[in-house]
């Protein structure tokens, strides 16, 4: 209640100070490019950005929405925004670039489940984090969005890591990744996401690893049986936008766009359960079986391969992660 009678007290002093503008004269605009598809709910998160932003500052921003990399790949947006041609994206990890703290965003089996993370992202670590990419980046964090958490594909159910032997396994070209399911007793191959398809279809590799939404996107079903609940990565993301781009605006505007970023976090985390939900569903519908994995197992063969690639900084957090209940 608190929330939304605050929500109006905005509206209304905007209202007064920024009158509604005609169509076509907003004096303000937010390019806000990322990497995902038209269909997913990070773009979806972004649409309803730019809506709450347009409606509650009376037009005065206009937000212009490009998925699907039309501004470029995810490295050449953040350096757009430094630049100043871009204003938002979506980001995580590659971030370490200038923020090693940012690599904890998606190490293997840090994160035991999406409580653990809402936990994680949403409290002294994220901000932490958070805190950092603003220091020494310049890029505000106004919102983190949940990722589906990556399982392994197969055709035939593995359920400990003993069951990887032997498994010619593809995976990103991340050093910590290969060396993890390297750990974990399989035959790592780093591959370009396009090859993926076709090698399953032509059994030069035995399986593969994403989320959910990738391997239905993908047809993933089609080539692989088994949909192995590992869930070896979960991890969260930054909607970020640039601190100099946030400071041009008006004060109350500044205000809008920090309290969308709120709205469009709450919004992305429910409509993201229920994709989850809907995903799996549809899976199985397509005829994948899901198996159950013996997660301690595999958390902890994977541990010293994970420890073994971190930087001190980084080992740190790391045990402040997993040390979270």
């Amino acid at each position: 209640m608190k929330n939304v009678v605050r929500e109006f007290a905005l509206i209304c002093a905007l209202a007064m100070i920024f009158p509604p503008t005609l169509s076509g004269q907003a004096e303000y605009t937010i390019k806000f490019g990322h990497i995902a598809n038209d269909q997913n709910v990070w773009n979806k998160a972004a649409l309803k950005f730019k809506e709450v932003v347009e409606k509650n500052s009376n037009g005065k921003i206009e937000v212009k929405v490009y998925p699907n990399a039309q501004l470029g790949k995810e490295m050449d947006v953040i350096n757009g925004i430094q630049l100043g041609t871009v204003d938002m994206t979506i980001t995580g990890e590659s971030l370490q670039n200038w923020v090693p703290e940012a690599g904890l965003i998606a190490v293997p089996y840090a994160i035991r489940d999406l409580d653990h993370l809402k936990k994680v992202a949403g409290g002294e670590i994220g901000k932490f984090i958070e805190k950092e990419i603003l220091k020494r980046i310049n890029l505000r964090s106004i919102a983190w969005l949940t990722r589906g958490p990556r399982h392994l594909t197969s055709n035939r159910p593995i359920k400990h890591p003993n069951d990887l032997r032997g498994m010619i396994l593809r995976v990103p070209n991340v050093p910590l990744y290969v060396a993890v399911w390297k750990a974990l007793g399989a035959k790592p191959t780093p591959m370009d996401f396009s090859e993926v398809f076709t090698s399953l279809q032509q059994r030069t590799i035995h399986g593969q690893e994403n989320p959910f939404a990738l391997i239905k996107s993908s047809g993933f079903y089609e080539v692989q049986d088994f949909c192995n609940l590992t869930g070896h990565v979960i991890s969260w993301i930054y909607v970020v936008i640039g601190e100099n781009k946030l400071k041009s605006l008006p004060l109350a505007l500044q205000e809008v766009v920090l309290d969308a970023g709120k709205e469009m976090q709450h919004y992305q985390h429910k409509l993201f359960e229920e994709n989850e939900k809907k995903l799996k569903k549809e899976l199985v519908d397509k005829g994948m079986t899901f198996v159950e994995t013996d997660q301690e197992a595999f958390r902890s063969q994977a541990k010293k391969a994970v420890i073994k690639s971190l930087t001190r900084e980084q080992f740190n957090l790391y045990t402040q992660i997993i040390s979270v209940q």
